[in-house]
């Protein structure tokens, strides 16, 4: 599906744990979100999550044997996306968010080169496998419930 819509923006002072939902935010052109921790040049501006992987998330086994209710920001995403097939996406595909923000699939997945304190808290984490990330290339406010598309290739 090349549509779909915010369901939540999640953002944290300090790297490497989970991040907290807000009702809008600022994508700074170049940089990512405003006052996130992850914010920054380079290639993982922004990162985005599907509910539909983290519902996923919620029947594996290791999260099952915690008493532990996963939702957006767990996964320490900025974006969290509904109804928007994020594993359809390649490297280079842009995205408009809202009126106005545009990102550019920069990175698919994550590299984790130890444990984050999210694999530690669930026993797993699904952002390695299908979390992505992106560069801001048109900045702009965006909101909870702001839709988003895929846009054409030129």
């Amino acid at each position: 599906m090349n549509k779909g819509r915010i369901l939540s923006i999640n953002h944290s002072k300090i790297k490497g744990v989970s991040k907290t939902p807000i009702k809008s935010a600022l994508l700074i052109e170049g940089i990512g979100l405003d006052q996130d921790a992850h914010a920054g040049v380079g290639l993982k501006q922004v990162s985005l999550l599907s509910i539909e992987s983290i519902k996923k998330q919620k029947e594996c086994a290791k999260v099952k044997k915690t008493d532990l209710l996963l939702g957006p920001g767990d996964f320490a995403e900025n974006i969290t996306t509904e109804g928007i097939e994020l594993s359809a996406l390649k490297i280079g595909d842009r995205l408009r968010l809202g009126q106005s923000a545009v990102i550019e699939i920069s990175k698919i997945g994550k590299d984790c080169h130890k444990y984050c304190a999210i694999y530690y808290k669930i026993g797993d984490c699904i952002m390695p496998r299908e979390g992505i990330f992106a560069k801001v290339l048109i900045g702009a406010q965006v909101a909870i419930g702001d839709n988003i598309e895929v846009m054409e290739n030129v």
